[in-house]
């Protein structure tokens, strides 16, 4: 493995997020064509596509049993895929292991690491099975775990413990780094905390794929994403252009006596107790008609609230869409998250 590259942009002050260079000049990440069945005939991911970009943030939305977990697994080598091919760095992932696992780093949904160790003796053990780890201290600076070395596993806060997954995931210095559900169990602060940690790793080289339900989370970090729904990608692109095919809203309240069918003819209202609900396309345009008319009428707008769509409200469309044209729902199996 090469040496580390210091990293670059504005969070290179950290002195532990540095990546390592590679030769490998095309996506870090390539899915054509994958699938990945159980017994008893349940196909849970059903011949997706993908590429990630070297150094960026990639993250795979979907509902529970979507098969976002299923295909992280065959990404990370720990499945071979039922049809289709998976890359990661240039190589086969499950039949070239051995090349792969020393330049990636994984965390998963659950540890599992013995309760009775401590966090200092957690990270040497996980270090011991690590490629050119870094030093412990480095990682556990980085995830907001210096002074708690002493402390047994078993005595960590659920955040806690999803600080020291993250901070094993980092000692290689991963080039790749797969992170399942990364912030559930932190809180606000410790959720930024680890916003700004996972953008220094991006600036510093490092391509991250992750999954996660906090859509907020996905929307503040990633370049780009992929919706799946019942083992299929539905929709991808980056945030905005997800958002931006869904129509923005306007919201607010109109006086007593006042309808919502004296509002101009282009601006189509749904009224709900007198708080007033468009939906629009043309956001600037038809907000600007909206305060002309409120100016010219007199008319007050309480509560006025003007938005385009948020990357939750465009999931939310697009999975009840997506459930209108799919087959009834098959039993999935436990392991097939």
């Amino acid at each position: 493995m090469s040496n580390a590259t210091p990293a670059t942009g504005p969070h290179s002050a950290n002195p532990a997020i540095t990546t390592t260079s590679s030769v490998h000049d095309g996506p870090a990440i390539e899915a054509e064509g994958l699938r990945r069945g159980y017994s008893g005939g349940f196909e849970a991911v059903r011949g997706i596509s993908f590429s990630v970009r070297r150094g960026e943030i990639f993250a795979l939305l979907g509902t529970n049993g979507a098969g976002k977990t299923s295909t992280v697994e065959l990404l990370e080598g720990l499945a071979a895929p039922s049809a289709g091919t998976a890359r990661v760095l240039g190589h086969d992932p499950h039949r070239e292991r051995a090349a792969v696992r020393p330049r990636i780093g994984v965390m998963l949904q659950e540890g599992g690491f013995p309760p009775e160790l401590t966090v200092a003796e957690t990270v040497r053990m996980w270090a011991g099975c690590t490629t050119h780890a870094r030093p412990a201290a480095e990682a556990l600076g980085a995830t907001g775990l210096s002074g708690r070395e002493g402390v047994r596993v078993k005595q960590l806060s659920g955040g806690e413990r999803r600080r020291l997954d993250l901070a094993l995931a980092l000692l290689g210095r991963p080039e790749v780094l797969f992170l399942d559900e990364p912030t559930t169990g932190l809180d606000a602060e410790g959720r930024r905390d680890t916003w700004e940690l996972v953008r220094a790793l991006r600036d510093a080289g490092t391509t991250v794929l992750l999954t996660t339900h906090y859509l907020e989370e996905a929307e503040t970090l990633a370049d780009r994403l992929a919706i799946m729904h019942r083992g299929r990608i539905v929709l991808s692109g980056t945030p905005a252009q997800v958002t931006a095919a869904r129509p923005a809203r306007i919201r607010f309240t109109l006086p007593a006596g006042v309808p919502a069918g004296r509002l101009p003819l282009r601006l189509r209202a749904a009224e709900d107790a007198g708080r007033v609900e468009i939906r629009t396309t043309s956001l600037q345009d038809d907000l600007a008609a909206l305060l002309r008319w409120a100016q010219e009428e007199g008319v007050r707008l309480d509560g006025l609230d003007a938005r385009s769509a948020s990357l939750e409200e465009a999931f939310l469309d697009i999975a009840a869409a997506a459930e209108t044209v799919t087959d009834a729902p098959t039993p999935e199996p436990e392991t097939a998250r």
